[in-house]
Formats: structure tokens, C-alpha cells, sequence
């Protein structure tokens, strides 16, 4: 097996998270035009999570709440009802302009208007998030984890959750816990700590065993150098990711596997979906086919939540990216971030093009 799995431990998967709730307009509709709203549960990497959980194996959920808030209520309830295990510290909302969970503005886009996002993070409670809340020498050494997720979202959210994430990640390293890293750059969480984060970046990259993230991704986070010209067609794409990960292997040679989506829009609700995959130096190039969109957001942590429970399964490689290529479409037939698999069968079928009924 390409990754040697740490046994008996109690978890699966563990992710450090800033949890919070997205507003998505009824029917469709643009949010400015709207009245009527839908409101769920979200995070980046609880997304990547539900894959795993949904499919039966123990998830843990590293965060934080505000302390009798009805949104932290239903964040846990979320949680539970999506079989995660949670804990994180109850903060005092400090009064009305103090702590609070995340809201998530977004539609869904429809036909040739594409979908808009505006995140509203403002007193955040999830950016408190620091390792004295947690045992992580528990965690890690007692209870035991197989794999921990992390994504530049969380790292970078600010400078305690950045501390925080890089001592996940050396705890991880410590007790022979797979460390999975999807880079996700995002300039606003980037912007005047460029620096910091490179550094942070780096460390965790370098005890990573998969990293996820495309060419931008390598070159903003890790600074790695890209290819000399690059191209919107898909073939460019896979040269030139193809490229950009032989670098990234000679400067973290402890990383086994590397991916990373592969998305045309022909409009909101068709894209061409694909993925490529290097695992020891083996590629897998899954060329982009033909997609329907209900609700596009979450269709990139899908994939690697497939992605990293074909690893926690113990299948080969060349279904790594297959299974992760079906789990990001499954999402995108759903109306929350998150795919939820009824069971592997499901994601193969949706994977070998089968859309008949199953009675």
C-alpha cells in the first residue's frame, strides 16, 4: 500500500475546522433579488469530512463555539446528525459585538448567471482556535488518528488558528498520524502576512503525505516556481500541473501523493469535471466529462473527501482519484457544501455513468 496506516486507532479522520452557516436564496434565485432563504450548516473541511463519515468510518471535528448561541446549537446537532465526533472550547459571546459563528452568503447561480459567495466572518469565534483548548497528546497518543485533513482556509484564517494548525500537524508527525493538506489559497487571508504563512505553509507541507492544491496554489502557498506559460485548455492544465508537482516533489520528498480537480463551466448547471492524481510517481489523468450542477460549492472538498477515504480503505491508487472524481460530482447534486453518500455503491455507479433507478 502506497500510505501504511497508523492500527487501532480510534479515528478515521480528524480536521480542525471554524464552523458557521450559509444563506442560500429558495429556488435558485440571485440572494439581492430574494426574501426566502435556506440556512445549513458549513465549513470547508467538515465538507471533505462527511464523505468519510457518511460512509461509516469515526471523524472527529476540532473547533470552537459560542457559548449558548442558538447557531452553535445547530452546529452540534449538524455534526451529530452527520455522524462526527466534535469537541472545542464554549466561548462567552463578550455581549452583542463580540464572538459569533461565520455566515456564508452565497447562491447557487443559474444557467448562464454563474453563482456569487460573500463570506461574512467578522468576530468569528473560530479564529480563536488554539491548542490549550485541546489534549492533543490524547488525541493523538490515546485515542489515535489515522489521518488528519487541513486546508489553507483553516491555516491561514488567522494567526492563532495558523499556530494551531502547524501544531496539528507536528502532533501528527509525533505519533505517526498521515497528514492530508489541501493549500486552498485565498489572497484576502494572505494579505499582510504573506510572509508568516509562507513559512507555516512550508512546515506543514513538508511532514504532508498528500497534498492537494493546483499550479497557483503551489506557487502562492509553498513558492514553488510554475511552468513558463500557462493555458485555460484542460491538456495545458495537466502539462502544466504535471510539471509543477515533479518540483514540489523534490522540495518535499515526504509528501507520497499529489491532486487536484479538474473543472470547465460550460455554465451554472453543466461542467466538464475531471482530476489528476500522482501517487509514487504513478499519474492518473481523469479527463474531464460532462457534469450536472445543482449547487456547485463543495464540489472540490468532495473529491478529496473520496480521495482520502479510497486511502483510509486501503484500496490502490488508480481508485483514489476515480472515487474522488465521483464523491465531488455527488456534491454537486446536492443543495448542502457537503456530499452525502448513501454508500460506496452510489459513488461507483455515479462514476461508471449509471443514472438508472435502483429499486
Amino acid at each position: 500500500m502506497a500510505l501504511q496506516l497508523k492500527e487501532n486507532a480510534k479515528y478515521a479522520l480528524l480536521v480542525p475546522t471554524s464552523m458557521g452557516v450559509r444563506l442560500t436564496p429558495v429556488d435558485g434565485q440571485p440572494f439581492h433579488c430574494s426574501e426566502t432563504f435556506k440556512m445549513q450548516v458549513t465549513s470547508a473541511e467538515t465538507n471533505v469530512a462527511s464523505v468519510v463519515s457518511y460512509l461509516g468510518l469515526p471523524v472527529k471535528v476540532l473547533t470552537a463555539f459560542v457559548k449558548d448561541s442558538p447557531v452553535a446549537r445547530m452546529i452540534k446537532d449538524n455534526l451529530a446528525g452527520r455522524h462526527m465526533d466534535y469537541e472545542g472550547p464554549e466561548l462567552e459571546q463578550v455581549g452583542p459585538w463580540g464572538f459569533r459563528h461565520q455566515f456564508n452568503l452565497a447562491d447557487s447561480g443559474y444557467g448562464s448567471r454563474g453563482p456569487r459567495v460573500q463570506n461574512d466572518r467578522a468576530g468569528e469565534v473560530g479564529r480563536q482556535l488554539d491548542v490549550k483548548y485541546f489534549d492533543l497528546d490524547r488525541i493523538f497518543g490515546q485515542e489515535g488518528v489515522q489521518m488528519v485533513h487541513l486546508s489553507g482556509l483553516i491555516a491561514a484564517l488567522s494567526p492563532e488558528t495558523s499556530k494551531f494548525c502547524l501544531e496539528i500537524a507536528r502532533a501528527a508527525k509525533k505519533y505517526g498520524t498521515k497528514v492530508s493538506f489541501d493549500l486552498n489559497y485565498r489572497a484576502s487571508f494572505w494579505k499582510g502576512r504573506e510572509e508568516e504563512l509562507s513559512a507555516i505553509f512550508a512546515e506543514i507541507a513538508s511532514v504532508a503525505d498528500v497534498l492537494i492544491g493546483n499550479e497557483e496554489d503551489f506557487q502562492l502557498c509553498l513558492k514553488i516556481q510554475g511552468p513558463e506559460a500557462g493555458g485555460k485548455a484542460i491538456a495545458e492544465k495537466i502539462e502544466n500541473f504535471k510539471e509543477m508537482v515533479e518540483r514540489v516533489k523534490a522540495a518535499y520528498p515526504n509528501a507520497t501523493a499529489f491532486a487536484t480537480t479538474l473543472r470547465q463551466v460550460l455554465n451554472a448547471n453543466t461542467h466538464l469535471w475531471g482530476a489528476i492524481s500522482n501517487v509514487e510517481g504513478q499519474w492518473q489523468v481523469i479527463e474531464p466529462r460532462e457534469i450536472r450542477v445543482l449547487d456547485r460549492i463543495g464540489g472540490g472538498d468532495g473529491f478529496v473527501g473520496g480521495y482520502l477515504y479510497s486511502i483510509l480503505r486501503g484500496w490502490e491508487p488508480e481508485k483514489w482519484a476515480q472515487f474522488g472524481w465521483a464523491t465531488g460530482a455527488l456534491a454537486t447534486t446536492h443543495l448542502t457544501d457537503y456530499a452525502q453518500p448513501a454508500d460506496e455503491e452510489q459513488v461507483w455507479s455515479i462514476w461508471g455513468g449509471n443514472a438508472r433507478v435502483k429499486r
